[in-house]
């Protein structure tokens, strides 16, 4: 099996990451691919969605004008990189962002400062409340199925996927009510929601056709089973979102700011000069 990252576009991946940190200034302590590869059903033109997170050293923080907290490149050559800052990413977290979650479940990793990732995680576990997560994966949800249809009636695949994976996560969160966390890759997504067989059966089938197609690739009819596993989930967040109310979770503002002093000092090379 062709895996999702040959060892070649890793290389180009690295080479263009440590380009970007010498360019900022800045150290990248955490980079992924996020994208269709990393969820589990790209396509062979697919994009390579590489997402990571930075620190800077502690005197580009002390300006009256905050810099720009996000670094950017335009996409070339299949490569779509960007990344946030380390505040950025932490102040997101406690406002239950589920993106940055979702960034460090990523099965593929380019760079992992030791420990990071691990901090990170634990962080974002305990900040993160159900709520904003459900309306995070409903409205993204609604928002593909606007786009997945062409004029001519058939479905965009990728965006039909685009859906899917929202679903699977409001699926995943109805059944753990007291849970904020879904898995970002489609096969623990698959492999936690308790799906029907003839479903899961019908997902597979449908990744299996997107790999083999293009970016563009259309379905003329999706499968009954997969439309009707969307109407249910999809009008199950609905219901449950009409009247939910604010989750409370523990103030960890505190360990926020600590996780940013430590990670910045850690590495900045000029922070040993102000150490105590």
């Amino acid at each position: 099996m062709t895996p999702p990252v040959s060892d070649t576009y890793r290389r180009t991946i690295r080479d263009q990451l440590t380009a970007i940190a010498r360019e900022e200034n800045a150290t990248i302590l955490f980079a992924i691919e996020s994208g269709s590869r990393a969820w589990g059903f790209h396509s062979p033109d697919s994009d390579y969605d590489v997402r990571f997170i930075y620190t800077r050293p502690i005197d580009w923080h002390l300006s009256v004008v905050p810099g720009r907290d996000v670094i950017e490149r335009p996409i070339s050559d299949e490569l779509d990189l960007s990344g946030w800052d380390l505040r950025k990413t932490l102040a997101l977290i406690l406002g239950s962002n589920a993106v940055a979650l979702e960034w460090l479940q990523s099965p593929i990793t380019y760079i992992e400062a030791p420990g990071f990732r691990d901090a990170m995680t634990a962080f974002a576990r305990q900040s993160l409340r159900r709520v904003p997560v459900m309306w995070h994966y409903r409205r993204l949800a609604e928002r593909q199925m606007e786009r997945q249809t062409n004029p001519d009636g058939s479905l965009r695949l990728k965006r039909y996927f685009y859906t899917i994976r929202p679903i699977l996560a409001l699926r995943w969160l109805r059944l753990r009510p007291d849970a904020a966390t879904p898995p970002m890759d489609m096969a623990r997504l698959m492999a936690e929601c308790d799906l029907p067989e003839d479903v899961h059966a019908a997902i597979l089938n449908l990744i299996e056709q997107k790999k083999a197609l293009s970016e563009a690739g259309i379905l003329m009819q999706p499968p009954a089973l997969t439309d009707q596993l969307i109407a249910d989930e999809l009008q199950q967040a609905v219901n449950e979102l009409a009247t939910a109310t604010e989750d409370h979770r523990p103030d960890t503002r505190d360990q926020a700011d600590a996780l940013l002093a430590e990670w910045t000092r850690k590495y900045d090379p000029t922070a040993k000069e102000f150490a105590p």
